[in-house]
């Protein structure tokens, strides 16, 4: 099972994002997964990410959401990570507004690979301090050394 360190790297991560709400900071997010280069196109992105969000939030409680989908034409499974400092209305169930999410992003070919990436950033955000330290990160560099420990 890839880490995830091995799926993310500083360019994927995006702190400071601006979106105002659900689908503002998901088109954000898809825009800049296409600028990085990671898709070619940031609208399916965003659809994809949307028509998930719409099923049930992809916000697990404590400020945290993992907006996730699978895509045809994607080589491997990308993780990136963005930090809304203001907080975002994403329908939590603890009613907290979300400030860290984690976009995953899969090949339609690797389902289980999507779950069990998805069942270990989970894991992985419910270590003692690691999520507010993450949101303290200012810098790319400093949220993906977070990343790197205990994976």
């Amino acid at each position: 099972m890839p880490t995830l360190e091995t799926l993310t790297d500083p360019h994927l991560i995006f702190p400071g994002l601006v979106g105002r709400d659900a689908g503002a900071v998901l088109r954000e997010l898809a825009g800049k997964l296409a600028e990085a280069g990671v898709v070619s196109d940031a609208e399916q992105l965003f659809d994809r990410l949307w028509e998930r969000e719409r099923l049930g939030s992809t916000a697990i409680g404590r400020g945290i959401a993992i907006p996730h989908c699978k895509l045809e034409r994607l080589d491997r499974v990308v993780v990136a990570a963005g930090l809304a400092p203001a907080g975002v209305g994403f329908g939590a169930a603890d009613h907290q507004p979300v400030r860290l999410f984690f976009v995953v992003v899969s090949p339609s070919r690797s389902p289980a690979e999507h779950l069990q990436l998805l069942a270990a950033i989970s894991r992985w955000v419910k270590a003692d301090g690691r999520v507010d330290r993450l949101l303290a990160s200012q810098r790319p560099e400093d949220v993906f050394d977070l990343l790197r420990e205990g994976t």
